[in-house]
């Protein structure tokens, strides 16, 4: 979908927190008249008062009655009939949108790197005319990546969303992917095309991974998910469960935003302190 704007935003809606992060960290928070899924707290940082809609995707009715000018989705599904509105709807009605780059699903991005995340931070800062705050941005970004040194252990890691009867893991092209390979470790599951997947755990325990990643959501926390990897037959025999080698991380620095570098520095910090006995 083709976006063609006469001036920049000035009334937003953003849903996910991927959304409402990167525009706090490009000094948007005054165009915010709305906003809707945020995943989790803000960080420090970023700390401020948001006119939130909805604990969930807020509804186009509710969207609508903030008369908005665009709307910014981090998921490609926050623009349904039954969620914030159809684009093509919103578009009717004089609202642009965007989605973020990496979370298209009727077109598949190509697989995602630190220089398309930062493409999106560049293309958000020319649609609200602060280049220069998405400029210094990028580069802050970048000299952080720079300073991280990946691990050459030959290390191979398995990347654990979510799920229980059915794990939802991290596959070969999405922020997962990215972040794992600027850690310096094997994906076990990097040569699946996708962003995240449904395994098994006896695939899991097949490729016994020497570190598991473990993602912290509110409705499945980090302890919920090593109390699980602990207590499963087949699992719990896995050297990584037993010598509790894990990296953790949170749900929104687990898909492709802001906090993505910040949370590579992070566990690369986790990862240099953990002991292999060597």
């Amino acid at each position: 979908m083709t976006l063609t704007l006469e001036r920049a935003p000035e009334r937003v809606v953003a849903i996910k927190s991927t959304a409402i992060e990167l525009l706090l960290s490009l000094g948007l928070a005054d165009r915010l008249v709305g906003t809707g899924f945020q995943d989790a707290p803000l960080p420090a940082h970023l700390d401020a008062p948001l006119p939130v809609l909805s604990d969930r995707v807020p509804s186009q009715e509710v969207v609508l009655g903030t008369a908005p000018d665009f709307v910014y989705g981090g998921w490609e599904s926050n623009f349904a009939a039954d969620g914030a509105g159809e684009r093509q709807t919103l578009a009717r009605l004089g609202v642009d949108t965007y989605v973020a780059p990496a979370a298209c699903r009727s077109v598949k991005p190509p697989r995602l790197s630190f220089d398309r995340l930062f493409a999106e931070i560049a293309e958000l800062g020319a649609i609200f005319d602060v280049a220069a705050e998405a400029d210094a941005l990028i580069a802050r970004q970048r000299a952080t990546l720079a300073g991280i040194a990946p691990d050459h252990r030959g290390l191979t890691a398995l990347w654990y969303s979510s799920g229980t009867k059915t794990p939802y893991v991290g596959a070969g092209n999405n922020a997962p992917a990215m972040m794992m390979a600027a850690l310096g470790l094997d994906n076990i599951f990097a040569a699946i095309d996708e962003g995240w997947i449904s395994a098994s755990w006896e695939a899991i325990v097949d490729a016994d991974p020497d570190i598991i990643v473990l993602v912290g959501t509110d409705w499945n926390s980090i302890a919920q998910k090593k109390a699980l990897l602990a207590e499963n037959p087949i699992t719990s025999r896995l050297d990584a469960v037993i010598h509790q080698r894990y990296l953790t991380i949170p749900f929104p620095a687990a898909e492709a935003g802001v906090r993505n570098v910040p949370a590579v520095a992070d566990m690369a910090e986790q990862l240099a302190a953990m002991n292999f006995g060597e």
